[in-house]
């Protein structure tokens, strides 16, 4: 199924991550004594902290590298507010200032365009002073302005909203529950009274697929926030740009998505799912947004504009 092998490339995404601080500790207990001690679970408040502290640290690494990653893995070709390639570019940055200006931003963020002939849009960025805008190709080929004003403004409600440092917290949290589950677990399992010594590569590896494991149920609640993020962000663009614009653009993507080419399309890269406006996953509890009929029904029972 695609739903299912999308899960499982963003899955593998996390759990690289997970991994490659696993070793990273590994390697460092091995060369500092002191520090092995406290990853081999001597004292387990002190092995939490260290768990938070690297958990958190990594997530926060992403959160800061954030704009960047999705400059390169999208292709984003900033555009200059100044000097904008056409009237497309000039009208785009124009409707992200104005909306961004009536949701409260001060510093305006940066404006782009990838090339995709999917229509979809991305908001990302450490914080609202430091973030990114970005629409496919695709979005202008298949949707009018009133209803791209409003994949802009759910964009833009996501940026307002602090949802990129929330599911950065969240992420940290995870992962440094992760860390100290999976170390416990091993430590119970390959440890006995008469051989306290702990350590070794067996225990190292039974830790890994540990921190697999558990990364993978811990993407369970981070998933469930995402997609309660996406209602969040639906409300917001609808505020902004008017709720039949929300709604006509919402049935615009869903058009796209029952079309039997949209299969074959370029699929963004799997960290940037979590991120797009929307999804062809379906539900699961591994998909990062809600279906878009469950999406467009919300917006039509809540209170006209």
């Amino acid at each position: 199924m695609v739903w299912f092998r999308r899960i499982t490339l963003f899955l593998l995404t996390n759990i690289l991550v997970v991994t490659t601080i696993g070793v990273i500790l590994y390697v460092l207990s091995i060369f500092f004594p002191g520090f092995g001690r406290i990853m081999q679970g001597s004292n387990y408040s002190s092995l939490m902290i260290m768990c938070f502290i690297w958990g958190m640290g990594g997530a926060f690494v992403s959160l800061w590298m954030s704009r960047w990653m999705a400059k390169r893995a999208m292709g984003v070709e900033v555009i200059d507010p100044e000097n904008p390639g056409n009237n497309q570019e000039r009208w785009l940055v124009q409707t992200v200032y104005r909306l961004a200006e009536k949701a409260g931003m001060t510093t305006m963020p940066e404006v782009g365009l990838f090339e995709n002939p999917a229509p979809n849009a991305f908001a990302t960025g450490p914080g609202r002073d430091s973030a990114l805008v970005a629409v496919s190709t695709g979005l202008f080929n298949s949707m009018d302005q009133n209803e791209m004003e409003a994949v802009l403004g759910h964009e833009i409600t996501h940026i307002v909203n602090g949802d990129m440092v929330t599911m950065t917290l969240l992420q940290g949290v995870i992962n440094a529950f992760v860390m100290f589950l999976a170390r416990v677990v091993a430590m119970t399992l390959m440890r006995n009274d008469n051989d306290r010594r702990g350590g070794g590569f067996g225990e190292f590896m039974l830790i890994m697929f540990l921190q697999q494991v558990f990364g993978i149920i811990g993407m369970i609640p981070l998933m469930a926030f995402s997609r309660w993020r996406e209602f969040r962000a639906d409300a917001g663009g609808a505020k902004l740009a008017g709720r039949s614009k929300m709604i006509n653009a919402l049935k615009e993507l869903k058009t796209f998505q029952e079309q039997p080419q949209v299969q074959g399309l370029p699929q963004p890269a799997p960290a940037m799912k979590a991120l797009q406006i929307s999804s062809h996953d379906g539900f699961s509890f591994f998909a990062s947004h809600p279906p878009l009929d469950v999406r467009i029904a919300r917006l039509e029972s809540s209170i006209e504009d």
